[in-house]
Formats: C-alpha cells, sequence, structure tokens
C-alpha cells in the first residue's frame, strides 16, 4: 500500500516538473516589461513585436547547448524577422551576471555573433519567472494576437544538427503566417537551467 502511495507520489512530481510552463493560447506575460540592451536602450516584447508577431528566445553566452546551436537560432531569426515577427533573446542568468553572463560579456557574445535584434538582460528574472522558463535555449512563438502558438526548440534535434528531422519552429513559422494552426505546439527544451538567484 506505501509502495503504491509514494509511486504514485513519485509520478505527480515528475508530471509537475515536466508541465507545460506557459499553456499554449497563453496571453504574453509581462509584455511591457524594459529591459536593458545592448545598445544602451531598454525595451520590452511589446515594443520589438511585429505584425505577424515575436519570437522570444530564453538564452545566454556560455551554454553548450546555446553555443551548439547558434548558428540555428540566428537562422530561425532571420526567417522569423522576414516574416514580420519580431525577435528577442533575453539573458535570465541574473546569477551569473557578475561573470560569464555581465552587460559586458553579452556585448562582446552578441558582436562576435553578428546579431541583428535584441539581446536583453532579465533583471532579477522577472520575465523568465513569468513564463516559468527553464532553459537556454528555450523558445516561445506568439501570434499578432500576443498568444502563444509554439513552445520548446528549434527543432527535434538539439543536440546534432547532423540528425534533425523535424524543423518545429519554422514549421509553426510557415503554420503562423498562413494563417494555419501549428500542428506541433509544444516540444522539449533541451539546454542548460536559467541561473536563477537563490532565495
Amino acid at each position: 500500500m506505501k509502495k503504491g502511495i509514494l509511486t504514485t507520489l513519485l509520478l505527480f512530481v515528475g508530471m509537475l516538473m515536466f508541465a507545460n510552463p506557459l499553456p499554449i493560447g497563453s496571453t504574453i506575460p509581462h509584455p511591457d516589461v524594459k529591459m536593458l540592451d545592448l545598445d544602451g536602450k531598454s525595451v520590452s516584447i511589446k515594443d520589438v513585436m511585429k505584425k505577424n508577431g515575436v519570437l522570444v528566445v530564453f538564452s545566454c553566452n556560455t551554454c553548450p547547448y546555446v553555443i551548439k546551436n547558434e548558428k540555428r537560432i540566428k537562422e530561425i531569426a532571420k526567417y522569423a524577422q522576414k516574416n514580420n515577427i519580431g525577435v528577442i533573446l533575453i539573458n535570465s542568468n541574473e546569477a551569473q551576471r557578475d561573470a560569464d553572463d555581465s552587460y559586458d560579456a553579452m556585448k562582446t557574445y552578441a558582436k562576435k555573433q553578428g546579431y541583428n535584434f535584441s539581446y536583453v538582460i532579465d533583471k532579477n528574472h522577472v520575465v523568465a519567472d513569468a513564463f516559468d522558463a527553464k532553459r537556454t535555449p528555450e523558445c516561445f512563438l506568439f501570434n499578432a494576437d500576443s498568444k502563444l502558438v509554439y513552445h520548446g526548440a528549434i527543432d527535434d534535434s538539439p543536440a546534432d544538427v547532423e540528425t534533425v528531422k523535424r524543423l518545429h519552429l519554422k514549421i509553426a513559422i510557415d503554420e503562423l503566417v498562413s494563417g494555419k494552426a501549428v500542428t506541433v505546439e509544444e516540444s522539449k527544451s533541451v539546454g542548460c537551467t536559467i541561473k536563477r538567484l537563490k532565495s
């Protein structure tokens, strides 16, 4: 009997851990929160939104999975912009703000990568907490009505570009722009945990 209760409890905890943090159809959390961009100006998610929506990616400078996906991040950002979707990368690693995810380190990293979109500091991980974002990279695609239509990874093989079979985010953008329902609304984000301050 006790074993059965323990198993049920563990399954419940596991479900909570892997539950969708922001349900599909949700409105953008904290769209007006201003975050420091690399040009010294403050921008919000709402500020970068375009006619067809906005792509929000939680990212950083040092996560091996971000580095592994860097080419894909830039390619999908370019594709989103081409399709009139705004792009914003958010660095919520507040616990590393005095080290590898400092403002100066972000500037250096963005320059090296040739970013032409906003890469901002999420002070005290307020926005990441509102999204319940957990990893880097982790993508959230919103439509023109600020509703979440896709959440997860860029494709089905974050660890190895050579084995990609489905471009989840690109297909979601195509479906969004053409007015179709997104067929795959969620996928598993694989990457490093966001480095939050300890409470």
